[in-house]
């Protein structure tokens, strides 16, 4: 009975001040909305002043099984979410630039922050490559205006946006493999993983979705419809990990995909239906994140950790997008502007206590360490969102009027001569 007395009063807590968290951020949304200053900083830095880095009044245990479980959960509804937004007629006609950035960019900003935390931290290679797997993918959540903001080109914005939602998932499985092969007593074998864990996820994620989307559901309401696909989700996620060594995040994430591309109706009334429940879950993960955070654990990679942190943000991501890019339609400009536009938030965040719970033996430096470098992302594309994309629209405006003025020009010559 005192144990569940504890863990009771735990949950309690938990509750009243997440709640409150919820109010006041519903209260000042639209202050922060107008300020240089994202809602997800504001709950980043709200937990870690009520957690462990704090007055200690948000408690969770880092290795406990509610983190993970968390951390699960949350996974389930961005992966649901980011893999439905997959649009077929946006592959079909907007694929270049999203896929060179994930086939091109996103495995060397890897490799670079991989390289980097080696020379710098002196972890092993496995190590570092969990961090480079870790802190590779993008969250448009803390870069809102510039995906949002109609004066921003839409190649630009479905550019940023597609590479955000599938990114998440590809970086699923590197990260999986790695920890796996980092887990104490443990190994990696290649083809095992493949098979099952990769195999096994992308099978049951394609059946579940193929027969989801079979389903008729068009005479039930818009949010039943937003429902149903939420439990697709959870549907294939279960069933995955019921399988020796399945991946259900792997299976959400197809399954979603699939589902999204065959049923647009589906997509469309999620996306309407379900904004306030992803909302929640991302502002309540960027809450115990923070609640999970120390000034030691920031610092206990010294200048060294910094240093990785800025060469992630500021080196790493701009140079591995400028490569991947060059030859395209994109001008310099707007190429830099999506190079800088890679925040890391929700899904490094979650990927990162996932990583927590699995007692590696440098887990907690390697959390620390994602923690810091999405902690400066959090504030430096925050303060950068609104003015970036103001900017990127004057760009844009002014290069239509001069393109325009030079056909009108070409058109005058060409019927004088």
């Amino acid at each position: 009975m005192l144990g569940y007395a504890l863990v009771s009063h735990s949950f309690d807590v938990a509750a009243v001040v997440l709640g409150g968290l919820l109010i006041a951020g519903a209260l000042v949304s639209e202050l922060v909305n107008r300020s240089f200053v994202s809602l997800a900083a504001v709950f980043v830095v709200a937990g870690f002043a009520l957690g462990d880095g704090g007055i200690g009044v948000l408690d969770f245990a880092r290795h406990s099984g509610f983190v993970s479980q968390l951390a699960t959960v949350a996974l389930i509804v961005i992966l649901l979410r980011d893999g439905l937004e997959v649009d077929g007629e946006m592959l079909r006609s907007n694929w270049h630039l999203p896929a060179r950035k994930l086939i091109a960019a996103m495995p060397l900003t890897a490799v670079l922050v991989a390289v980097a935390t080696k020379l710098l931290i002196g972890l092993s290679w496995t190590e570092a490559f969990l961090v480079g797997a870790l802190l590779s993918p993008t969250d448009p959540v803390l870069s809102s205006n510039v995906v949002t903001n109609p004066r921003v080109p839409s190649i630009v914005r479905g550019s940023l946006n597609l590479e955000s939602g599938l990114n998440d998932g590809l970086a699923l499985p590197a990260v999986l493999a790695l920890a796996e092969a980092l887990a104490p007593g443990g190994h990696l074998v290649a083809w095992r993983f493949v098979g099952e864990n990769l195999g096994f996820g992308f099978g049951v994620g394609i059946v579940v979705g193929l027969i989801a989307s079979l389903t008729p559901t068009h005479p039930i309401a818009a949010h039943q419809q937003a429902l149903f696909a939420l439990g697709v989700a959870f549907l294939a996620y279960g069933a995955a990990v019921l399988l020796p060594n399945g991946n259900g995040l792997i299976a959400v994430f197809v399954a979603a995909i699939v589902l999204g591309i065959r049923r647009p109706d589906m997509r469309e009334a999620f996306a309407n239906q379900s904004l306030d429940l992803v909302e929640i879950v991302k502002l309540g993960i960027f809450a115990v994140f923070g609640s999970l955070l120390t000034w030691h654990g920031l610092s206990s990679t010294g200048w060294a950790g910094l240093g990785v942190a800025l060469l992630t943000l500021f080196v790493a991501r701009p140079i591995a997008v400028m490569c991947a890019l060059v030859g395209t339609s994109a001008d310099l400009p707007t190429r830099g502007f999506m190079a800088w536009f890679g925040p890391k938030g929700v899904a490094t965040m979650t990927f990162s206590l996932l990583i927590l719970s699995e007692n590696l033996r440098h887990g907690t430096m390697i959390f620390d360490l994602a923690a810091l470098t999405v902690i400066i992302s959090v504030f430096a594309h925050g303060v950068t969102d609104l003015a970036g994309s103001e900017w990127m629209g004057s760009y844009a405006e002014r290069a239509a009027v001069r393109a325009a003025a030079a056909e009108a020009g070409a058109a005058k010559a060409g019927g004088q001569a």
